[in-house]
């Protein structure tokens, strides 16, 4: 189906009209269309996880994290990837299987891994040389064993921007391919009575149109496979290729299917395996954005409008970086429209820009809009991932709402912040 149509001079998306959910809810408003998520993930159920035998795909929960989310996650047959204490409790809360639940990170606390040691996730991904250690004492503690990976440092560099790369030598994730490093931890998880050693994790890097950084890593992480069989006598049980696989966000982004990708892997793995008399691990993937990104809009009401003759035009609506960080922080680059005026000729050159108090809050420079006014709905494209996960109360600002919708269906998935609720946890020391 079409997720974004015109009607009667509005912007629908989902068969719901914007400007009536705008009345509806208020500005600032995330929606995300249901049936633009199920569109991703029937693609990878078609391409990956019912195409090939032994294959997981974990949604990258930091993308995008609520109840609502994890349910349908749960509902369509991916599993779940979370990187923190709070997106394992939200999981729990929405009595997301433990079986089916990855934890990543790079620097889990104590607290943090009995949560998921005690609810049984599925998978521990150890990211630094004291985890092993510390979660060797907590399984002790509390009788369990559990499985995990080592994410490795495939030292390599991804085309994208600096502050989503992830794969590089100089990275804060992942432990370095040093012999003298890497090596002893293996032994130590192989021999450990508490940990289940299954195999390797890597990511990459964010927003990636390229197969080959992903073919190269994969190379190296199938190489270290067969270096631990060759000195351990050994065999790794699993390998994650992790996700980053690019969206679009503007004209002139590339967006490939999933089996761009994951054709190509999944022939070099069998190849590797093949030629090396190895048996073919589990190979698993974790597409976070890929999923949520483009299914997701932001819905503000536009509001002081400052013409600087020869200059700029500025838009200001009532949000900004506070609900949607990534221009400021990764001069990342959206587009939009006037949801009320949706079919009107693109007559005029605007910039649209925050409330925050901060020179940065730009949301869309010089865009080219329908005749700008107080009072219109602006709508910004592809803010499903990082929107609503990265919203911050700067300023006391609240965060605003998110309104899931289906086939012309609004449902009210998470309320908006209240003026009482930024202040529920300050307290006045006596005397003031």
């Amino acid at each position: 189906m079409t997720i974004q149509t015109i009607e009667n001079g509005h912007l629908y998306w989902d068969g719901c009209d914007t400007v009536a959910l705008a009345e509806k809810y208020g500005t600032p408003l995330y929606v995300l269309s249901e049936n633009a998520i199920l569109a991703r993930t029937d693609e990878l159920h078609r391409d990956f996880l019912d195409k090939y035998d032994n294959v997981r795909a974990a949604y990258a929960s930091k993308a995008f994290s609520t109840l609502a989310m994890c349910r349908l996650m749960a509902r369509e047959g991916l599993a779940l990837d979370v990187v923190s204490g709070g997106e394992l409790y939200t999981a729990i809360k929405a009595d997301f299987p433990g079986e089916h639940i990855e934890f990543n990170g790079n620097n889990k606390s104590r607290e943090e891994l009995t949560m998921a040691i005690e609810y049984g996730v599925g998978r521990i991904i150890v990211d630094g040389l004291q985890e092993l250690r510390l979660i060797e004492d907590i399984c002790q503690a509390v009788g369990k064993k559990t499985q995990i990976l080592f994410r490795i440092t495939p030292e390599i560099k991804a085309d994208t921007h600096d502050f989503i790369s992830t794969g590089q030598k100089d990275s804060k994730f992942g432990i370095p391919l040093n012999p003298e490093i890497l090596f002893p931890q293996i032994e130590a998880a192989i021999a450990s009575p508490f940990a289940d050693f299954l195999g390797f994790h890597f990511h990459i890097g964010s927003q990636l149109a390229d197969n080959s950084t992903h073919l190269a890593a994969a190379k190296v992480a199938l190489h270290l496979a067969l270096a631990v069989k060759e000195r351990y006598d050994f065999e790794i049980r699993e390998l994650n290729y992790g996700g980053g696989f690019g969206v679009k966000y503007v004209e002139g982004d590339v967006r490939q299917p999933y089996a761009y990708f994951l054709e190509p892997l999944m022939a070099l793995t069998e190849a590797f395996c093949t030629a090396n008399n190895l048996k073919r691990p589990t190979i698993v993937i974790e597409p976070g954005r890929s999923i949520v990104a483009e299914a997701g809009i932001s819905l503000h009401t536009i509001g002081s409008i400052k013409e600087l003759p020869g200059i700029r035009t500025y838009a200001s609506i009532d949000g900004g970086m506070t609900d949607n960080i990534r221009p400021g922080l990764y001069q990342a680059d959206y587009t939009g429209l006037i949801a009320n005026k949706a079919d009107q000729s693109l007559t005029e050159v605007v910039t649209i820009s925050g409330k925050a108090c901060e020179s940065t809050d730009i949301l869309v420079k010089n865009l080219a809009t329908a005749p700008v006014e107080a009072g219109d709905i602006f709508v910004t494209f592809a803010t499903g991932a990082y929107g609503y996960s990265m919203a911050s109360n700067y300023n006391k600002l609240p965060i605003p709402a998110v309104v899931m919708v289906k086939d012309g269906v609004d449902q009210l998935i998470v309320r908006r912040q209240s003026y009482e609720q930024m202040l529920q946890n300050e307290c006045l020391p006596e005397g003031m």
